[in-house]
C-alpha cells in the first residue's frame, strides 16, 4: 500500500459491456473514463486506465455511428494515463432456424450478426501482465463478463492483489461467478456517471472536439 494509505489502483474498462449495460441511449455516453475512475474509487490514487473497444463498421440502420465513436476516441485520447486496446468488431450474415416455421414457408432465415471479438482476452492479459509486474495494489474491472473471472481470481489469490468489480448494470446482480472471484462489488450508478462528463467540447492537436449531436 502506498504511503498515504491510498491503494495504487488500475481501471479496466469493458468497453461494449459498459456501453449495453450502462450508457446506451442515455444523456452519459460522453463519458470522461478517467473521471469516472477517481469517482468510484475517491480514497484512492489512479495509477492507469486501460480502455478495450474495437472500431465499429457501417451498419445500414445507423450509418454515422462509427463517425461519433472515432471522436469520442480522439476525446478519450486527450487523458493522459488513459490506454486504448482495440480488439475487432466483425459483421456478416448468419443462417438461423425460425422456432415456429409456418408450413410450407421456409425453416430459416438470414439475419445480420455483428461480433467484438478480443476485448476480454486483451483485457484479462493486460490484467495479469500488469499484476505480475507489480503495477497496482487494486485491479478494478469494469464489466459483467464472467469469461473474466478466472484471470481475476489468480490476481487476487495467486497474486495477492484486491481485485474490484463495477458491475455497470444497475438492474442485475453481477454473474456468480465474476462476484466470487473479486475482492469485492461496487455497482456503477448514474450518479457517477453524470459527475464524469466531458465538458462539450475539448481541443487536442488538431483542434476542437465536439460532443457529438444525440449525446
Amino acid at each position: 500500500m502506498s504511503g498515504s494509505g491510498r491503494l495504487i489502483t488500475n481501471v479496466y474498462i469493458d468497453g461494449f459491456n459498459l456501453y449495453y449495460r450502462a450508457l446506451k441511449d442515455t444523456s452519459f455516453r460522453w463519458l470522461d473514463l478517467w473521471q469516472l475512475a477517481e469517482t468510484l474509487f475517491p480514497q484512492d490514487t489512479i495509477n492507469r486506465v486501460c480502455y478495450f473497444t474495437a472500431l465499429l463498421d457501417t451498419r445500414p440502420d445507423n450509418p454515422l455511428q462509427p463517425r461519433r465513436q472515432l471522436v469520442y476516441l480522439r476525446a478519450l485520447a486527450t487523458l493522459p494515463g488513459l490506454e486504448i486496446h482495440y480488439g475487432r468488431f466483425r459483421s456478416g450474415t448468419k443462417r438461423r432456424p425460425l422456432a415456429n416455421p409456418a408450413p410450407g414457408l421456409p425453416t430459416s432465415m438470414l439475419f445480420r450478426d455483428s461480433e467484438e471479438k478480443g476485448s476480454d482476452v486483451n483485457l484479462a492479459t493486460r490484467l495479469l501482465v500488469d499484476g505480475f509486474n507489480g503495477e497496482y495494489e487494486q485491479a478494478a474491472i469494469v464489466s459483467n463478463d464472467a469469461d473474466l473471472a478466472g484471470a481475476m481470481r489468480y490476481v487476487r489469490d495467486g497474486l495477492g492483489r484486491r481485485v474490484a468489480v463495477v458491475n455497470p448494470d444497475s438492474r442485475n446482480t453481477s454473474p456468480r461467478d465474476l462476484a466470487a472471484a473479486a475482492t469485492y462489488v461496487k455497482r456503477l450508478w448514474k450518479s457517477h456517471l453524470r459527475r464524469s462528463q466531458f465538458p462539450d467540447t475539448l481541443t487536442d492537436e488538431v483542434g476542437v472536439i465536439s460532443k457529438p449531436n444525440g449525446w
